[in-house]
């Protein structure tokens, strides 16, 4: 099915796009609410932008947003400590963060990920990217080590979050290792 991406007034469509994270990520009322307002304030931030994978009918079907880093930010606070005991908390300074991207389950595994992610962080400014993943080997932390992300800090326990995550990082532009093979 063709997804089209493209620029998405997160602020105006925050309900679809928790919709797809809470299909995404198995989210209940409560944490959606909770979410909702954290979308909400993330958006006022300066730099801050989405894209949006939306199927021709227009319905939202994927999302992805971030901003350029601040160490002030609440995710900067709690993994800094984590990135300084590595050594690598100068990832905290002129970063993209990745603060979101979630494709609906019926519609993963073909591509959506991919282009939301490079997409966004093509227009960034910064030198490198950000974000965290659960700790856990899964399709999106091997989305994100296709494309130049590698652990800067792992078993990082972020408050009300039942599971660790892992902090990644990688310079920009992203390379799409999966595709830059040579061939043969």
């Amino acid at each position: 099915m063709d997804l089209v991406i493209g620029p998405l007034d997160l602020s105006a469509h925050v309900d679809e796009a928790l919709a797809v994270q809470a299909a995404a990520f198995g989210l209940g009322a409560d944490e959606v609410a909770v979410r909702r307002q954290i979308v909400l304030r993330h958006m006022t931030h300066p730099g801050a932008r989405a894209l949006g994978a939306t199927l021709p009918t227009g319905e939202l079907v994927g999302f992805v947003y971030g901003m350029p880093n601040d160490r002030t930010h609440w995710w900067s606070t709690v993994v800094e400590p984590y990135l300084r005991a590595q050594d690598n908390d100068a990832w905290l300074d002129d970063s993209f963060v990745i603060t979101e991207l979630h494709v609906h389950p019926d519609h993963q595994h073909q591509g959506a990920g991919r282009t939301l992610i490079t997409t966004i962080t093509e227009t960034a400014t910064e030198p490198r990217s950000i974000l965290s993943a659960i700790d856990i080997e899964s399709p999106a932390r091997a989305l994100y080590r296709s494309l130049g992300y590698q652990d800067l800090a792992r078993r990082v326990l972020f408050p009300s979050a039942p599971r660790p995550y892992a902090v990644m990082g990688a310079p920009l532009p992203l390379k799409d290792f999966r595709r830059a093979r040579p061939p043969g």
